[in-house]
């Protein structure tokens, strides 16, 4: 019996590992994850073309005689009725054409000395004439050589406005001071 015995507990021990052996399940498959790819980065933007470097010009002087803002761009003096006389008022700006002349030495100018229509003719030409030289004398005063002072007389040929009122005859009674 004990070999039945030992046979039978054999055969028992081979049913049991058999039977106790594990079944592989079914596996299931790992899910799968996609790796999600960044999106592919966008092209560079082309390099802007190369701008060439350009310097400012200098500033240019500013022409004082023809800038509105300046003194030097009023060039009339004006005179009360029948007088040559330079009134306050313009003694300013007599000197301001002064100085401009002292700084610039190429430069002359001619001043015109004018009347209003009432006188005769030849009155007129004098009295503009008296007007022209005052200016002068000033300009002279401040630093001005004679040489570089033209004056004339237009007596009441060169009107600046016309008319036959006190206001257009106030506008005639002058001095310009012309730049050559």
């Amino acid at each position: 019996m004990s070999s039945i015995r030992i046979l039978f507990i054999a055969s028992a021990a081979a049913l049991a590992v058999a039977g106790c052996a594990s079944t592989k399940l079914a596996e299931k498959p790992a899910p799968v994850v996609e790796e999600s790819k960044p999106p592919p980065a966008p092209a560079p933007a082309p390099a802007p073309p190369p701008v060439a470097r350009v310097e400012a010009p200098p500033p240019q002087p500013v022409d004082l005689l023809n800038d509105p803002n300046s003194v030097l761009a009023k060039r009339s003096v004006y005179f009360d009725f029948d007088k040559s006389l330079i009134r306050g008022e313009f003694q300013p700006l007599i000197e301001a054409h002064g100085r401009y002349l002292v700084e610039h030495v190429a430069r002359q100018i001619r001043i015109e000395g004018n009347c209003d229509e009432r006188g005769g003719r030849e009155y007129n030409l004098a009295l503009g004439q008296r007007r022209a030289d005052a200016v002068r004398e000033r300009m002279e005063l401040v630093g001005v050589t004679a040489t570089r002072i033209e004056t004339i007389s237009f007596g009441k040929e060169k009107p600046k406005t016309l008319g036959h009122d006190e206001k257009a005859w106030a506008e005639n009674r002058r001095a310009d001071v012309v730049y050559r």
